[in-house]
């Protein structure tokens, strides 16, 4: 079942009466509904396309956070074979927010790391939201280090609204952790290619996202901040998160233009949920076009090259 967000609810009422009409239909073989429904799939189809030909930066970050939106888990059981993950950071504990492990990309070894919000209430519960404790950004920089030591390529899978926050992760070194993932990003020897597949927040997308190549999906989004976290900030009025939004220049347009990251992976109409299959497709040439860009840097060139990327970040403006 389809879930609509606020600025899609005439699109909602639309396609619920094509819905409705169907399902007349079924019950008296006798109605001919057709014609009807195909008028107003034809009528959705225009306002699908009107609502996604020219979405806000707001309405950007409400469809990165669609909770049907395809999730790590889906891109590691559709993208990779072979998966074999690997837990622990070896010294507290196993963070769930991040899944981590071994696989085959087109039959290729590789590293994959990644954000898991979680599907429903139970394992959001259980992957506290995508937002990952101390513990999963050294499991993170355990796995890079394994990745370096036997020359496999890096993927990462960014999809979180930040690092966790809360009083526990702080007395464990939360700011610490994540500054180590960032360093062991700029620091190991292999390709390093990170995909914003939902939101990217703050520095707990940063420790993973410090890349030779960073992509985004069409309706992703990537920032210091949320924008209701900065409209706290600034306005002291959470409310003006739209105008937060505006300013902070988080869309994957926007943030190609000023260079952040490399790529756009186009979305199918509607956003990645309606049809996550293409989706996923798309990522998987993106990340394979990546990856064979990179190949046959020999490791020195690969850090060299990293680390300018990021030290230019800054010198591209949205007006030049």
């Amino acid at each position: 079942m389809t879930q609509y967000l606020d600025f899609e609810k005439p699109l909602a009422e639309i396609e619920g009466k094509a819905e409705e009409l169907r399902a007349l239909a079924r019950a008296n073989e006798e109605m001919d509904v057709a014609e009807e429904a195909a008028a107003l799939d034809a009528k959705a189809a225009k306002l699908l396309d009107e609502l996604y030909g020219d979405l806000t930066p707001w309405r950007k970050c409400q469809v990165a956070r669609h909770p049907m939106r395809p999730h790590c888990q889906d891109y590691v059981k559709e993208l990779f074979t072979e998966f074999t993950p690997l837990a622990g950071d070896r010294n507290f504990a196993d963070d769930l927010a991040v899944i981590g492990g071994l696989a085959r990309l087109n039959d290729q070894p590789v590293m994959v790391i990644g954000h898991e919000k979680g599907s429903d209430t139970k394992s959001r519960i259980e992957r506290n939201f995508g937002m990952a404790r101390p513990e999963g950004y050294r499991k993170a920089v355990r796995l890079m280090e394994m990745a370096g030591r036997f020359g496999l390529p890096v993927i990462t899978l960014i999809d979180t609204a930040g690092a966790y926050p809360g009083k526990g992760a702080e007395e464990r070194g939360q700011s610490e952790a994540i500054a180590r993932s960032t360093e062991m990003c700029l620091k190991i020897g292999v390709p390093l290619v990170s995909v914003i597949i939902g939101e990217g927040g703050s520095g707990g997308a940063v420790a993973f996202a410090t890349a030779n190549r960073v992509a985004m999906l069409e309706h992703s989004v990537y920032s210091v901040i949320s924008p209701e976290g900065c409209a706290s900030i600034l306005w002291k009025d959470a409310e003006k998160m739209r105008e937060a939004a505006e300013a902070l220049r988080l869309t994957a347009q926007d943030l190609y233009k000023l260079g952040v990251c490399d790529r756009i992976i186009t979305e199918p109409k509607g956003g990645a949920h309606r049809d996550p299959s293409a989706t996923v497709d798309s990522v998987r040439a993106a990340i394979a076009s990546m990856l064979q860009e990179l190949d046959g840097k020999d490791p020195a060139a690969l850090i060299r090259d990293r680390r300018q990327k990021f030290l230019d970040i800054g010198s591209k403006g949205l007006a030049a």
